[in-house]
């Protein structure tokens, strides 16, 4: 019993990321505040309290809702003991793998960090890019869009698979283009804290835009449009905190004041479903498989974007906005 209780504390400090601060008060050594081992222990609580107080507010205005919470909260725990040491790995590998044809060496310094951040947020448009435009990869990321509110435990959805592979594209281009191996972990926790923050439920953050910092970078209010499913919104904003490759690819759209957000995904579901959110894609794409003639088409189904279908009968992102602007008339600007 005292085991248990034991690894209980011990992922409720790891959760909530308390566990280099509790190592600094116990040494008493608080000049390590003014190293990055410091000062990453410091951040990292950040996110999970930002969650409770989420939590608290909600209940306080009740407007707490269990079902808001509960298959995050499951894909965590779930994650927890399954995905991290997959993605853990498979840093490692990448960084051993092709460190050694790296086109440069980079060092690190603010300069090349500069630099490892664009092309770090290159990688994860990649990714990002792919997941929503390749059905099997959409299988694999549609468990984090399948939550239809949004609040900062949306974070945690993930399917276990999603972060290895993940990190296995992002890692590899970065590396590939020189980035420093420690100056990419500064980057990816950066990142990480930030793409966790932009998650912020209006409990918390009623306007997301964040005034003036919107035109520079990625705020909450343009990753709820993310999480959306309004045919205008659909596949944008794929970026994490720089906007600018979404605005070089032309993927990048403003929350609009007069077309309020759909949170979740366009296929039918059960969002407080574990296995449905989870596994309800792979099942939906083995439906089409399975009906499909031919060989051909079937792996079609495989590798073609999410709507794809061998009749001719395509429901992809691209068709359904452009039925949107047909809808509409005359195209109207995406901006407020």
């Amino acid at each position: 019993m005292r085991n248990f209780f034991e690894a209980l504390y011990q992922e409720i400090i790891g959760f909530f990321g308390f566990g280099r601060l509790i190592e600094l008060f116990q040494s008493g050594d608080y000049s390590q505040l003014l190293t990055l081992h410091g000062i990453m222990g410091v951040i990292a609580p950040i996110i999970p309290l930002l969650l409770f107080i989420e939590i608290i507010r909600s209940i306080f205005y009740k407007r707490f809702k269990l079902e808001d919470y509960k298959v995050p909260f499951l894909t965590f725990v779930f994650n927890r003991f399954v995905s991290r040491f997959i993605s853990i790995a498979a840093v490692a590998f990448c960084i051993g793998l092709f460190e050694k044809h790296a086109i440069f060496k980079t060092s690190f310094t603010w300069y090349w960090f500069i630099y490892g951040y664009i092309i770090w947020e290159f990688s994860h448009f990649v990714y990002h890019f792919l997941a929503h435009k390749i059905r099997i990869l959409w299988c694999l990321h549609s468990t984090h869009h399948a939550p239809e509110t949004m609040n900062l435990s949306v974070t945690y959805t993930h399917f276990f698979l999603e972060a290895p592979y993940a990190d296995v594209i992002r890692t590899s281009i970065c590396i590939l283009a020189g980035v420093n191996p420690p100056m990419l972990f500064l980057i990816m926790f950066i990142d990480g804290t930030w793409g966790a923050f932009i998650h912020v439920g209006e409990n918390i953050m009623k306007d997301g835009r964040m005034g003036f910092l919107k035109k520079i970078i990625l705020t909450p209010s343009h990753h709820r449009v993310h999480h959306a499913r309004n045919p205008l919104y659909i596949d944008t904003n794929y970026c994490n905190l720089l906007n600018f490759w979404d605005r070089l690819f032309g993927t990048y759209i403003d929350e609009r004041k007069d077309i309020p957000i759909e949170y979740g995904i366009t296929r039918p579901i059960n969002a407080n479903n574990f296995w449905d959110v989870n596994f309800g894609e792979f099942g939906a794409l083995w439906r089409d498989i399975r009906h499909a003639p031919g060989i051909l088409n079937k792996l079609l189904y495989i590798i073609m974007p999410p709507g794809w279908s061998h009749t001719g009968d395509h429901k992809t992102s691209r068709i359904v906005k452009q039925q949107f602007w047909d809808a509409q008339g005359t195209p109207v600007d995406s901006g407020n």
